[in-house]
């Protein structure tokens, strides 16, 4: 059976799940507790759990970030809040040197198991240091996993994949998408980390994609079918690991490739797909590569600016056609 939910409610329901199933589980932030959740992804989950379990923190990132990176190493599974991963920049040393290092530094005699999540991205008005996308920071790092997905479906079922995995993950959501909704099983189930999904099959080229900018890329295809150019969508899901297999055997398919990204072009997640298109692909591709990134500039406050700074339907129409008729 299946029903649909919300992306908000899939998340809260994968977090209950593995509280339930794990004592050791537990979610700790900013008012994710008596506020239900700045977004109301934990919604009611104190009543269950209890303040123990579902732990209001001050504002102090760095400090609340360490307490969950001490609690991991200690055979707790923590799941760290942000209330937005621009906030999360405080809190980036437990994160990289200590989270991501555990691991290698202790020569795998200890993990980390701990889950840091909350929105990424751009969310209208909220202006330049807001509205950040850290997809590419987290995955720079080795040591930590990075999940980047707005299907509820696939939300729920990688969250609590994260949540069992031994080591650091970060699970990076949409604000503007949390009332975003889809079809999620009742069943137990789990999404793997590290493999793509392809959302819409096509021959002529390949559109890759992740977190919120898929449905615009969706919108594009359905834009570009009316033309009769048949667009292969792939969501990423996972950023680190990247599945480079999903990717090259639709270029063996399409022999195109366009990279949607809504982070900065320099230096970021587009950049890597496009490098790992020619590593693995090169005698399959008959056009360049065309990445589609935001403008490289901070986020402007204006909404006509924003409209501008982003990726949208139309630009990734125009992206397309110039890998197919140039």
């Amino acid at each position: 059976m299946a029903r649909e939910l919300a992306l908000r409610d899939a998340l809260r329901e994968a977090m209950i799940e593995e509280m339930r199933r794990d004592d050791s589980v537990f979610l700790m932030g900013e008012e994710v507790a008596e506020y239900n959740g700045a977004y109301k992804v934990s919604k009611g989950m104190l009543d269950e759990f209890g303040p123990e379990r579902v732990i209001d923190t001050p504002i102090a990132e760095l400090g609340f970030t360490g307490i969950g990176v001490g609690a991991a190493m200690n055979g707790l599974r923590p799941i760290v809040e942000f209330m937005t991963w621009n906030f999360a920049v405080l809190a980036f040393d437990q994160i990289v040197n200590n989270a991501a290092k555990t691991l290698s530094q202790s020569a795998g005699d200890f993990r980390c198991p701990i889950v840091f999540r909350g929105p990424s991205g751009s969310a209208g008005q909220l202006a330049q240091q807001h509205s950040q996308m850290f997809e590419s920071w987290m995955a720079n790092c080795p040591g930590l996993k990075v999940i980047s997905c707005i299907d509820p479906a696939d939300a729920k079922g990688l969250l609590k994949s994260a949540i069992r995995d031994e080591n650091p993950v970060c699970v990076m959501e949409s604000e503007m998408l949390y009332a975003h909704k889809g079809i999620v099983p009742e069943e137990e189930y789990l999404t793997p980390i590290g493999v793509a999904a392809v959302r819409r099959p096509g021959s002529d080229v390949t559109l890759v994609t992740f977190n919120k900018m898929l449905l615009p890329t969706l919108e594009a295809a359905d834009e570009l079918a009316k033309e009769g150019i048949e667009a292969e969508v792939i969501d990423l899901r996972t950023i680190r690991p990247l599945d480079h297999d999903t990717i090259v055997n639709s270029i063996k398919k399409t022999n195109r490739l366009v990279v949607i990204d809504e982070s900065w072009p320099y230096g970021g997640i587009s950049a890597e797909v496009a490098y790992n298109a020619q590593k693995y692909a090169f005698d399959y591709l008959d056009a360049p590569v065309v990445r589609l990134n935001s403008a490289d500039t901070s986020l402007p406050y204006a909404p006509t600016f924003v409209e501008e700074y982003l990726p949208n339907a139309g630009k990734i129409v125009q992206a397309a056609k110039q890998v197919l008729y140039r």
